[in-house]
């Protein structure tokens, strides 16, 4: 690993500590360097407070060597103005005149405009150092600017002999059916506060009457977006509760109630449902979705070949009977064991 991909490195692992608070805004790292130490670092923390660039230029006491310093950021710093001044004019007015950039950014707003803009004013640019780390740093970003989608994750925990439920023979039966352990659940609740969006189908609603809030891990609770096209969920269910925005897909109304953070999307029913739900959740600016629903939703979006990245948790629980789960046909690129659940994560690729 030579210097440059040792500091890219550096401003990957400083872009992390922003997952899940930066929304709509990417993650981005930044470090500065002087005679191979850095001087200066920071990081993006969340939407609306200054960039990775402004807190690292802050971070520098003396101020001198700024002149002599490279600057080393796993984004293209942004050149335009929104809730925060250009980046790329902080590096200039700061006299930094050598830059080093993981990755162009891919939102139509900045997209090589940032490096031009160094560049014309007596910068030095190198740009794609580690880029596919940098690129999978902000996987969620790049899927929603590029694909006009959000980053799609399936998840569902199945049992030993490959079922996903129980047959619910009452309809008065609502509650899980528990097959992963106590940390697999966990380890869900996190992937709930990393994402930005979570989406069941009318089945799932009806069966578990769930929360979808993250409970036991700390962060922000996703918008829940739930399929109900009879709007058959009643409204004493939790996702009517008001604590968390949720948007409900139907085919009756379009509609809101802001107090209760409701909104109503009407979608065709008998188009491409998947295709549908990413255009609402676009529209939203909605960049990434767990796919927490039944079957029948999660092999919908497996047929369209609507999914990123796909986490099955198997329980060491056997049902013998039941409803299948999804069919997948890929080789899984990575297994856990998590305590005595096993967890096999997949890619589309």
């Amino acid at each position: 690993m030579n210097l440059h991909e040792k500091y890219i490195k550096r401003c990957i692992q400083l872009a992390k500590n922003g997952l899940g608070a930066t929304y709509p805004n990417p993650m981005v790292g930044c470090v500065i360097v002087y005679n191979e130490t850095i001087i200066g670092e920071g990081w993006h923390k969340k939407a609306g407070e200054p960039h990775a660039e402004v807190n690292a230029i802050n971070s520098v006491k003396d101020k001198s060597l700024l002149k002599k310093a490279t600057i080393y950021v796993s984004l293209e710093p942004c050149s335009h103005y929104g809730k925060t001044p250009p980046c790329a004019n902080l590096i200039v007015e700061s006299g930094i005149k050598k830059a080093v950039i993981g990755i162009i950014d891919s939102n139509s707003k900045v997209s090589g405009r940032g490096v031009l803009h160094l560049q014309q004013n007596g910068c030095d640019v190198i740009v794609g150092v580690l880029q596919n780390e940098c690129y999978n740093l902000n996987k969620r970003f790049f899927t929603f600017h590029k694909l006009k989608r959000p980053f799609i994750v399936l998840k569902w925990a199945e049992t030993n002999d490959g079922f996903i439920d129980k047959n619910r023979s009452e309809p008065a039966d609502i509650s899980p059916n528990w097959i992963s352990n106590q940390y697999s659940q966990q380890y869900v609740h996190k992937m709930r506060a990393d994402e930005q969006a979570i989406f069941v189908g009318t089945k799932t609603a009806l069966n578990d009457n769930p929360s979808l809030t993250v409970r036991s891990w700390e962060g922000e609770n996703p918008v829940r977006v739930v399929l109900d096209r009879k709007l058959k969920i009643p409204v004493s269910y939790n996702l009517y509760d008001g604590s968390v925005k949720t948007i409900i897909l139907n085919e009756v109304k379009n509609d809101k109630d802001l107090t209760k953070k409701l909104f109503f999307e009407k979608i065709d029913f008998s188009k491409n449902v998947p295709t549908q739900v990413c255009e609402v959740l676009y529209k939203y600016e909605i960049q990434s979705v767990i796919v927490e629903g039944g079957a029948q939703t999660l092999q919908s979006f497996i047929n369209a070949n609507l999914w990123d990245e796909a986490f099955v948790f198997v329980g060491a629980i056997n049902f013998k009977k039941g409803i299948k789960a999804p069919e997948l046909q890929k080789v899984s690129s990575e297994i856990r064991k998590i305590s005595n659940d096993t967890l096999f994560i997949y890619k589309n690729k």
